[in-house]
């Protein structure tokens, strides 16, 4: 997850997609949490599950504890980063099979793609938006999906603004957990759906290529550090 706004729901949408894909059977999932707010680290201590896990790593052992996972057993890892472009982005860019950025329909928000977008640009690496806390039936919405459209790819998902996305995070749950049915809900497995098979054919483009891939993870049960419950950091 990446995007130089703040406030673009990063954190949230990391730990809805991790917590859907666990649900849709593509774990074990591991959460990494970058952003020195350490928000996510927060949200996966309040949480009953145990899945997804969360790892404890920082930017300068990224790429080397995401072999470690990978041989542990973890077939994904989603990062939240912070809302700046930093080195930490760049890094974490690097090692990324696909950066998700988040962006609500706002003027605001839209004019701060771009510098998310060279940096993917820059390396190399494809990137979807998905627009983010979105009004119902909003003209806006629609025409900020439109201007995205120059700079990369849409997500055919919108996700909207209703109030059990944030009162789910207080607690360590998502919106699903607390009413399966829901739209909340069903627009979370819409959109891990799409994102799961935009990984997929990444992952069989670039799977001799990318070793640090982040769709690539697998082998055995975590071991050592790894998916243990840290103190907010």
């Amino acid at each position: 997850m990446a995007s130089q706004k703040g406030g673009s729901g990063k954190t949230t949408l990391s730990g809805h997609l991790a917590v859907q894909a666990q649900l849709s059977g593509a774990g074990p999932v591991v959460l990494i949490d970058i952003d020195p707010q350490a928000s996510l680290a927060d949200w996966w201590n309040e949480r009953e599950e145990e899945m997804p896990a969360f790892a404890e790593t920082t930017v300068s052992r990224l790429a080397n504890d995401l072999v470690t996972l990978r041989q542990q057993g973890f077939k994904l890892a989603i990062i939240d980063t912070p809302p700046a472009i930093t080195m930490a982005i760049q890094s974490v860019i690097a090692v990324a099979e696909l950066i998700v950025v988040p962006t609500r329909p706002s003027p605001h928000d839209l004019r701060a793609v771009g510098a998310t977008v060279d940096l993917c640009e820059r390396a190399g690496k494809p990137l979807v938006f998905v627009v983010n806390a979105a009004t119902p039936k909003a003209r806006i919405t629609s025409e900020a999906a439109v201007a995205l459209s120059h700079h990369g790819t849409v997500a055919p998902v919108t996700i909207h603004h209703r109030n059990d996305f944030a009162a789910s995070m207080i607690d360590g749950r998502t919106a699903m957990e607390i009413d399966p049915g829901g739209r909340s809900a069903q627009e979370v497995a819409a959109l891990w759906d799409y994102i799961a098979d935009r990984l997929e054919k990444n992952f069989r483009r670039t799977v001799f290529a990318a070793p640090g891939s982040l769709s690539g993870l697998g082998g055995n049960r975590p071991v050592g550090g790894f998916g243990r419950r840290v103190a907010g950091s």
